[in-house]
């Protein structure tokens, strides 16, 4: 405590107390005793009491628990586990220890922790090479997902205290991991903070919009709700429902997706918000009073057939219950109604939490289907990180289509699923061997698209084998990687084939094979690998006589290279160590503390010294983008483990385009003005101009090369200042 500011002294109390509160009797003083102590021991071993973000550890590990107990709704193992994880890094207590004294529960948890939070170590953000490590400790035990999602969303509420270079990594990987899969895990009221925080961060002007916009247009958006509601709630009343009805505005994120899909402004927005009726009922009349309620709502107001959904008679994956419709509210405004029970809105609230405490109100949990799916594909070590990556985030983002099998089955696949795909969902040997499908009684191919409903028959041949373009085909993780390996077993067989076959033509020819420079000719002849080599001798594509005859060849032109180079060797010229190239200043630092590294300027934004930035790896190296790049929210979503830190250092020596846009009043001395002041800027110079007049007004563009952010400034500053000019600025 001593290492705690007054502030942090009061906020760690005050959440312990509600801890206490919440925890209950699962925790016994015994436990608490016995956590304290560790807890003591590993703080005062702990020099700084900071983690590596700069956020008091001891608070840190308060408030994760809190959100672990308060907001997801795990209780003891959970709990201790994340009290415990800090001795147990800092050397305080092992494992072993902890499932002694607490139980193999708590040990198991930490043993999770253990591995991801070596991650973290290593570097802030995760990348695709540790993605395999992290989902690996996520599929052992669920709850070490849930715990590291209660850290992420504690980073996100603390993240406006910490450098700007690490905010921008907990942003990135708040929105394109840990969200999708609290999605996933039904956890939607923290995965739309999540993403709303990080919206936050990598675009404070969208954000500070749209927020600004919700609080101006409340008063309205309240008068409207109460306006619906009321003969709602009158006709409910007289059934006897016991019921509450409330408004639910939409997170920013999604309504600024919203903006961005739609290109609207966002007075045209109409589904701001949702109406949620949540029933008290016992279990045994959920669904029958569900549809009492969609039956008085859509009498009341005409709804929209397109937008039903239907989720009380098949759930989805993570257990979410819920009528949806849309009617045609006052004003001829589309209005969203959820209806769903008590219980059903607190797992909607907590997800797979509160599953748990309803254990034994559903057979089956989809979640437990969806992290054997995960645990399947990792068991495959050929699968590539980036492949894993974006088959994983597909699984948890897409939503759901269910296919029925001849039998009645019912198999949850994502949209787009194929019939080979559900092939494969059915088994590997099925998936494998499939040729075609009866889908609804009527032949289809195996590309042919699913729709929810439909019946399918996989037809099965036993000469068919997994084939290369099946990966355009398939769409799940589990059938990519399945096929992957098959076509990795095949290529295998045809290696050795090859290789076989080329080793008995050189002992026929009695021509002693060296290796090295085999493989020399392989490169030499464009191949990128050994195994594209050695399958185009099995197609035939390859010749292997003339193999031997080009490696003949090549044995004999090194052979005279040579000789020619000991010839000539006492001829040979070291350079004068002054004659180097000296390199540039380095003015960028990647990764926190990395210089030296090569990287290019993102042509789509054309960022310049003093910018805030990032950088992005890509095919080509490096590319360094400004924070509110246009491309910047779809590789923040898409491609958010290859996004680097990245800040300018040193001074600015070199020049960098800009472009301005410029609109003012017709008259061709406003001109002469613009290119009169550029002219006086030090270092600054002129590189192109671009002017067209409409109406009475001028409008053009300005390319410029000056050193940093702030010579911008103070040049747009100076233009506007000219009589005459209406707009200035960044392009």
């Amino acid at each position: 405590m001593n290492r705690l500011n007054d502030a942090e002294r009061s906020e760690f109390l005050k959440t312990y107390r509600c801890l206490l509160r919440n925890t209950g009797k699962t925790i016994s003083s015994k436990d608490r005793q016995k956590v304290k102590r560790y807890l003591a021991e590993s703080f005062r071993k702990d020099e700084s009491g900071k983690d590596m973000y700069g956020q008091n550890r001891l608070l840190r590990l308060i408030q994760t628990a809190w959100i672990v107990a308060g907001e997801i709704g795990l209780k003891r193992s959970a709990v201790l586990a994340v009290a415990l994880s800090h001795p147990v890094f800092s050397k305080c207590c092992e494992i072993p220890d902890v499932e002694r004294e607490f139980g193999t529960e708590v040990a198991a948890i930490i043993r999770g922790l253990v591995k991801t939070h070596a991650l973290y170590e290593k570097s802030a953000a995760i990348d695709s090479e540790n993605f395999r490590t992290l989902l690996l400790s996520f599929a052992e035990d669920v709850r070490v997902i849930l715990i590291l999602i209660a850290e992420r969303l504690y980073l996100m509420r603390r993240a406006k205290f910490m450098e700007n270079a690490c905010c921008l990594q907990i942003a990135a990987e708040a929105s394109y991991l840990y969200a999708p899969i609290s999605h996933k895990l039904g956890l939607y009221k923290i995965k739309s903070e999540l993403e709303d925080l990080s919206l936050k961060f990598r675009d404070r002007d969208a954000y500070d919009f749209i927020k600004k916009k919700l609080n101006e247009t409340k008063r309205s958006r309240d008068k409207y709700i109460a306006e619906f509601i009321a003969p709602v709630e009158e006709k409910l009343h007289a059934l006897d429902l016991c019921f509450d009805i409330k408004g639910r505005t939409k997170s920013i994120h999604s309504i600024h997706n919203k903006l961005l899909k739609q290109k609207i402004e966002f007075e045209k927005i109409y589904d701001l918000f949702a109406i949620r009726i949540i029933l008290d009922t016992p279990l045994e009349k959920e669904k029958a009073e569900c549809w009492q309620v969609y039956s008085v709502v859509t009498d009341m107001y005409q709804p929209n057939p397109q937008r039903m959904k239907d989720w009380l008679s098949v759930p989805k994956s993570n257990g979410y219950e819920s009528l949806h419709t849309t009617v045609m509210g006052p004003e001829g405004r589309w209005v969203e109604v959820q209806i769903r029970t008590r219980r059903m809105d607190e797992i909607a609230e907590k997800g797979l939490a509160a599953h748990w405490k309803y254990k034994g109100l559903k057979g089956e949990n989809g979640t437990d289907n969806w992290l054997n799916n995960v645990r399947e594909v990792l068991e495959h070590k050929d699968a590539s990180s980036n492949d894993l990556m974006t088959d994983f985030k597909m699984d948890l983002y897409d939503e759901e289509i269910f296919v029925f099998t001849p039998k009645g089955d019912l198999f949850k696949l994502p949209r787009n699923a194929t019939v080979l795909d559900f092939a494969f969902a059915i088994h590997t040997k099925i998936g494998s061997r499939c040729v075609s499908a009866k889908v609804n009684g009527k032949n289809a191919s195996i590309r042919h698209k699913l729709q929810s409903g439909d019946q399918v028959e996989i037809q099965t041949s036993p000469n068919q084998t997994p084939k290369q373009d099946w990966l355009n085909i398939a769409v799940t993780g589990r059938a990519r990687v399945k096929i992957k390996q098959s076509l990795k077993e095949q290529s295998a067989r045809q290696v050795e084939f090859a290789k076989e076959l080329l080793q008995r033509r050189f002992k026929n020819r009695k021509i002693e094979e060296d290796e090295a420079r085999l493989m020399r000719l392989i490169r030499k002849k464009g191949y990128k690998t050994i195994t594209d080599f050695y399958a185009d001798i099995t197609t035939g594509r390859l010749d292997v006589n003339t193999v031997i005859d080009n490696y003949l060849e090549q044995e004999k032109k090194e052979q005279e290279l040579a000789e020619h180079s000991e010839r000539s060797v006492e001829n040979y010229y070291a350079p004068h160590p002054g004659e180097e190239t000296a390199k540039k200043e380095d003015v960028l630092v990647i990764d926190r503390h990395l210089t030296g590294i090569d990287y290019t300027l993102a042509r789509c934004c054309n960022p310049i010294y003093g910018d805030k930035i990032f950088g992005f790896v890509s095919s080509q190296g490096i590319k360094i983008h400004r924070l509110n790049c246009p491309n910047a929210p779809s590789m923040f979503k898409r491609f958010g483990y290859r996004i680097v830190q990245s800040r300018w250092a040193g001074k600015s020596g070199a020049s960098y385009p800009v472009t301005l846009k410029v609109v003012g009043n017709d008259d061709i001395g406003i001109v002469t003005n613009i290119t009169s002041i550029i002219s006086k800027e030090t270092g600054t110079v002129l590189r192109a101009i671009n002017v067209d007049s409409k109406d009475g007004l001028f409008q053009g563009t300005l390319t410029v090369m000056l050193g940093d952010t702030s010579v911008m400034d103070g040049l747009i500053r100076k233009i506007k200042a000219i009589k005459g000019i209406k707009y200035v600025d960044r392009y």
